[in-house]
C-alpha cells in the first residue's frame, strides 16, 4: 500500500510538471493585448520594419499602418526610422538581425547600399521584403510590395495633358519637369511613366520646356527635398521666365516637391492678381497637399492608400512564416540588377478638387477635423 501510494504521488507530481511546462513549448499559444483592448494569440515571430524618414508624412503612415495590422495579428514589431541617413539605416537593420527578427521589411533610403547587410540577414535565414522602394543589386530580396509606379507617372502627366487640353489646343504650353531622388529606383518609373505621355507633345513642339532641362538627371531632386525643389524652381523662373513667359504646368512627382515649387511660384506673384497658379501634379496625398488643393494652389496628387499596401505586406509575412509562396501579381517588371523580384502592385488613384472628398476623406484616410 505504501508503494502504491508513493507511485500515485509521483504520477501526480509528473502531471503537475507537465501542466506547468506545457504552455511554454510554443509562444504562439500565449495571448497579448493588440492595442484595441482585444486579446490575440501571440505569434512566435518578430518583424523588423526599417523606414527611411519621419520628415515625410507618408512614411509615418506606412510604419503606423504596418505596426497596427501586424500587432493585431499577434506579431511583435520593431519599427525604426533612419532620417535619410544611409549608415544609420544599415545599423538599424543590423540590430534587427542581432535581436532575432524573423522577417525584415525595408523601405530603403539608398536602394544600392544594402547588399552587405542583407547578406547578413540571409546568412541567418531572415527573408526580406522590399517596401515601396526596390532594393537594388542584392540577391537576398524575397518580395517587393509597392504601388504601380509607372502608372503614377502616367496619372500625373495625363492630368496635365487633359487639363491643358493638349489633344485639342495648339499651344505652345510652357511646362517644367521635376524628378524624384536619383538614389530611389521608383523615381525612374515615375519619370518614365510621365514622359510616355509628355514626350510626344514635347517632340511636336506643343509642350515647351523653357529651362531646356529635359533629362531626368537635370530634373532629379535628391532625397525628394522640397527646399531643393524650391531653389531649382526659383533659378528656372529667374533664368528662363524673365522675359514675360509664364509657366502653364509643372510635373512634380511628389507632394513635398510640389509645395516647394509652389513657394517659388508664389514668390514671384503666381496665384495672385492676373497670374494664375499653373497646373501642378503631386503624389502621396499628404495632408498639407490636400489642404493646398482645397486652397487652389496644388492641382493634383496621386493617392496611394498605405493601409492597402500594409495589408499586402502582412499577407506576405504570413506566407513566408508558413513556408508558403506569397501572392504576387507581377513577375516581370522589377529587375534589381541581380534578378527579377516577385512583386505585388497596388493601383494608385489620381485626386484633385473634384474627388478628394470621395477618394481620400470618405475612405477615412484623414479626419475632417484635420482639414481645419
Amino acid at each position: 500500500m505504501k508503494k502504491l501510494g508513493l507511485f500515485a504521488l509521483l504520477f501526480g507530481f509528473m502531471l503537475f510538471l507537465a501542466a506547468c511546462g506545457g504552455g511554454n513549448d510554443n509562444a504562439s499559444g500565449e495571448t497579448s493585448n493588440n492595442g484595441n483592448g482585444e486579446e490575440v494569440e501571440s505569434k512566435d515571430a518578430s518583424i523588423g520594419i526599417a523606414m527611411p524618414t519621419k520628415s515625410s508624412a507618408r512614411w509615418v503612415d506606412d510604419g503606423d499602418n504596418m505596426v497596427k495590422q501586424l500587432e493585431a495579428l499577434g506579431y511583435e514589431t520593431d519599427l525604426q526610422y533612419a532620417e535619410d541617413d544611409v549608415d544609420k539605416q544599415i545599423e538599424q537593420i543590423e540590430n534587427m538581425i542581432v535581436k532575432g527578427a524573423n522577417v525584415l521589411v525595408v523601405a530603403s533610403i539608398d536602394g544600392t547600399a544594402l547588399t552587405n547587410v542583407l547578406e547578413k540577414a540571409a546568412d541567418q535565414g531572415i527573408e526580406v521584403i522590399a517596401y515601396d522602394r526596390l532594393i537594388m543589386g542584392s540577391p537576398d530580396v524575397s518580395y517587393y510590395a509597392t504601388f504601380d509606379n509607372f502608372q503614377v507617372g502616367v496619372l500625373q502627366a495625363s492630368y496635365i495633358e487633359e487639363t491643358l487640353n493638349l489633344a485639342e489646343e495648339e499651344g505652345p504650353f510652357n511646362v517644367e519637369l521635376f524628378g524624384g531622388s536619383p538614389d530611389d529606383n521608383n523615381a525612374n518609373f515615375f519619370w518614365d511613366g510621365a514622359m510616355s505621355i509628355l514626350q510626344p507633345h514635347i517632340d511636336s513642339g506643343k509642350v515647351v520646356i523653357q529651362s531646356e532641362q529635359t533629362e531626368f538627371e537635370q530634373a532629379a531632386t535628391m532625397r525628394w527635398d522640397g527646399n531643393l525643389a524650391k531653389s531649382r524652381m526659383e533659378n528656372i523662373l529667374s533664368k528662363a521666365y524673365s522675359d514675360g513667359e509664364t509657366v502653364d504646368a509643372v510635373l512634380s512627382p511628389y507632394d513635398g516637391i510640389s509645395r516647394g515649387v509652389i513657394q517659388a511660384l508664389k514668390g514671384v506673384g503666381y496665384g495672385s492678381g492676373d497670374l494664375p497658379m499653373p497646373v501642378i501634379s503631386g503624389q502621396d496625398a499628404e495632408l498639407a497637399s490636400i489642404k493646398s488643393i482645397i486652397a487652389g494652389e496644388q492641382t493634383q496628387t496621386v493617392f496611394k492608400d498605405t493601409r492597402v499596401l500594409a495589408e499586402v505586406v502582412v499577407n506576405m509575412i504570413d506566407a513566408i512564416l508558413a513556408g508558403e509562396e506569397a501572392e504576387v501579381n507581377n513577375t516581370e517588371t522589377y529587375d534589381n540588377g541581380v534578378e527579377v523580384i516577385p512583386s505585388y502592385l497596388v493601383e494608385p488613384v489620381s485626386v484633385d478638387i473634384d474627388n478628394y472628398q470621395e477618394v481620400v476623406m470618405d475612405a477615412g484616410y484623414y479626419e475632417e477635423s484635420e482639414l481645419e
